[in-house]
């Protein structure tokens, strides 16, 4: 090897290291000073946008969901939670926070950010409806086909073409799902759905039908109401 194939492999290889560096940082995020059970409702460095928050934002009935939009059991969820939600708008406070489980769902993350791109044009919550409500049409495509596919999504909601391209690839996007997922991790999250309501972990039986949604939000929202 001469002198000048050794300087681009060392190069090369400076390269490599630096961007392993870089993503090694862009995962790494301190999230030990946070209550997870609660709305966060500023950013700052660590997440540069806030929750957001379907329902009332200062009800006592706060749920939290960690889910992954490739996730059949979260599309489940969606389905079962979709018809209640305007029913406990005013009673209950819902979150929605990204844990996307790449692993498995490589079209997971370009979903969350399809949906955080959306939210930054104020259609965060159209969006989450959509593309859980179409999991099964981009849930086997390839990157490319994806990426067409919320693009059409994108133009069905009159968002702003160019806006949502430059927004979906943003520092800012991305920041939040790492946030989002920090939180997960740091309170025992592996698997999704996970919910939380009022702190406390959420059982798959209390959520598994429109019935048990009904039933627990009921019980939670007289829970608080006694408590006061």
């Amino acid at each position: 090897m001469n002198m000048r194939t050794w300087i681009i492999f060392a190069v090369a290889v400076i390269g490599l290291l630096a961007g392993l560096v870089y993503l090694s940082q862009q995962e790494s995020v301190d999230v030990s000073a946070i209550d997870h059970t609660q709305i966060q409702t500023e950013a700052d460095e660590q997440a540069p946008m806030a929750d957001h928050v379907f329902g009332n934002p200062d009800a006592d009935v706060v749920l939290i969901e960690y889910g992954d939009f490739q996730c059949p059991g979260c599309a489940s969820f969606h389905k079962n939670f979709q018809p209640v939600m305007d029913e406990y708008e005013d009673s209950i406070a819902f979150v929605y926070r990204h844990f996307p489980l790449t692993s498995i769902h490589p079209n997971a993350r370009a979903a969350a950010a399809t949906v955080e791109a959306a939210g930054m044009q104020d259609k965060y919550w159209d969006m989450w409806h959509l593309v859980f409500s179409t999991q099964n049409q981009w849930g086997t495509l390839n990157g490319p086909q994806r990426d067409s596919q919320f693009r059409e999504y994108a133009a069905d909601l009159k968002l702003d073409i160019d806006q949502f391209n430059e927004d979906i690839s943003s520092t800012k996007v991305s920041q939040k799902i790492n946030f989002d997922q920090a939180l997960g991790k740091a309170n025992d999250v592996t698997g999704t759905p996970a919910l939380y309501l009022n702190g406390e972990v959420l059982e798959t039986d209390k959520y598994n039908t429109t019935d048990a949604i009904r039933s627990t939000l009921d019980a939670a929202i007289k829970d608080s109401t006694n408590d006061n």
